[in-house]
């Protein structure tokens, strides 16, 4: 494991490879879509997807609603387990603050628009459809 470590240190590996080993993105193609996109940033600036990753570079990666901000710690350009592509980077405190709030947030929508416990069936698509209409 120390070997492939330093070996992969001593590589550089592109930044839509790198995303696609610490899976942020299902595939390479998705991952360089994402940066070609301008969505990803790497220390705060819009890159190719060809950029070298660095260690200690900070880099923001959309993911569903929010937006993670992650600093790199190791370098693979492997896809591996989801436990060995944790240990790719380490994100940030205030990203972590960032999406907790927001997904308070959600939560808190989610109450003030109740959405029905079922679909209405025929007869009250019907009765519906006649008070819009009147």
């Amino acid at each position: 494991m120390a070997e492939s470590n330093t070996k992969s240190q001593m590589t550089a590996v592109r930044l839509d490879k790198w995303l696609w080993a610490a899976r942020f993105c299902k595939t390479r193609a998705l991952a360089r879509e994402l940066v070609q996109s301008g969505k990803v940033q790497y220390n705060n600036q819009r890159c190719k997807p060809s950029k070298v990753v660095e260690l200690g570079a900070v880099i923001r990666v959309p993911q569903g609603y929010d937006v993670r901000e992650v600093v790199v710690e190791n370098l693979s350009d492997k896809r591996r387990s989801a436990a060995l592509a944790q240990q790719l980077y380490t994100e940030t405190a205030q990203s972590i603050a960032r999406r907790q709030a927001n997904a308070e947030a959600r939560k808190a929508g989610a109450l003030l628009n109740p959405k029905p416990d079922h679909k209405p069936d025929k007869k009250q698509r019907r009765d519906i459809i006649r008070l819009k209409h009147q």
